[in-house]
């Protein structure tokens, strides 16, 4: 054998190896994210992978998570990926068994708590809730939550449901747990005639057309309707926010275990993180910036809340919430 027929044998066989090890085949993903933001966000994944289809099922967390019980239950899993909002669901679906390890996830630079210790599953923005106001309303603008109690806010209150919203299910385990506001601060809110609605989109919808004057909402919401047209501002209230850090989790039952890889990669990396930035979230990553006159991930006062513990009390918080507001 020549030199040369050696150094294209040897070409040949690494181009081979590499296209081995490229990711491709269907990927499917059961998510919450917004139907024109997951597809925005695939097309940026396959720039860098291609050789990968993404086909997706998006609903509430609530009906993503009952469709795959049912699948479950059935002994038959579709998603290889699952990417909602609710860490709770993470937690409960860790202790069934559910998750596959991915020890290798490339987690340098993100802060601590954004993902799980086990790496099962991990962060991949921050979603703050915080309060979306009508400008036009005559409303006072609110600084607290202590705000959508008061007498000003008679009526005018409106916010997401935790029967239908994994944020909701965070954002409540969370205000419960603070001990100035717990499930009294709900009860003040039901006394001042505070509703619920299905999700966050709806919330938006209900402030941004003046039926309130007042929500509870993730704050990227509230900015992108502003930046379309809509009367609304958004708070950061002074007592802190919820946050959601929407985690992605490859299931143990997945089929297409390196796509599925390449897909938790590519949410990780500083190309992922800076196209949160893109579709308006504030990247968990240390150095990515964040949209233009957004605060950093350090500079938010988040208050405290455990996700175990969330997810342990989510039956008592959503029956507890209904039995305010009703189903």
């Amino acid at each position: 054998m020549t030199i040369r027929t050696l150094f294209a044998a040897l070409a040949a066989l690494a181009i081979s190896a590499g296209a081995a090890h490229a990711a491709s085949g269907t990927l499917t993903v059961y998510t919450s994210t917004p139907d024109q933001a997951m597809n925005d966000l695939i097309a940026a994944f396959n720039k860098v992978e291609p050789g990968v289809k993404v086909d997706f099922f998006r609903s509430g967390t609530t009906e993503v998570v009952n469709k795959l019980q049912a699948e479950f239950t059935a002994g038959a899993p579709q998603p290889d990926v699952l990417f909602i909002a609710d860490a709770t669901v993470m937690e409960q679906l860790k202790g069934d068994g559910r998750l596959m390890p991915y020890a290798e996830a490339p987690v340098d630079g993100l802060p601590q708590g954004f993902y799980d210790a086990d790496k099962t599953y991990f962060g991949t923005k921050i979603i703050p809730t915080g309060i979306v106001y009508n400008t036009k309303s005559g409303k006072p603008r609110p600084v607290s939550w202590g705000d959508l109690i008061s007498p000003n806010a008679k009526d005018q209150v409106i916010m997401p449901s935790p029967l239908y919203s994994g944020a909701a299910v965070i954002h409540v385990g969370t205000i419960t747990a603070q001990p100035e506001l717990g499930w009294n601060y709900y009860e003040k809110l039901a006394d001042n005639g505070a509703v619920a609605t299905k999700g966050n989109g709806g919330v938006l919808e209900a402030v941004a057309s003046g039926q309130k004057a007042y929500g509870m909402i993730v704050d990227f919401m509230a900015f992108n309707g502003k930046a379309k047209g809509s009367p609304v501002e958004f708070v950061y209230p002074t007592e802190g926010v919820s946050m959601v850090t929407e985690p992605v989790a490859i299931l143990k039952t997945a089929k297409n275990v390196d796509a599925a890889k390449s897909f938790v990669n590519w949410l990780l990396s500083d190309a992922g993180q800076q196209y949160m930035t893109v579709q308006g979230y504030i990247p968990g990553k240390a150095g990515v910036a964040g949209p233009e006159g957004r605060p950093a991930a350090a500079e938010l006062k988040v208050m405290p809340a455990s996700a175990k513990d969330v997810a342990g009390e989510s039956n008592e918080i959503k029956k507890h919430f209904s039995d305010l507001f009703g189903g």
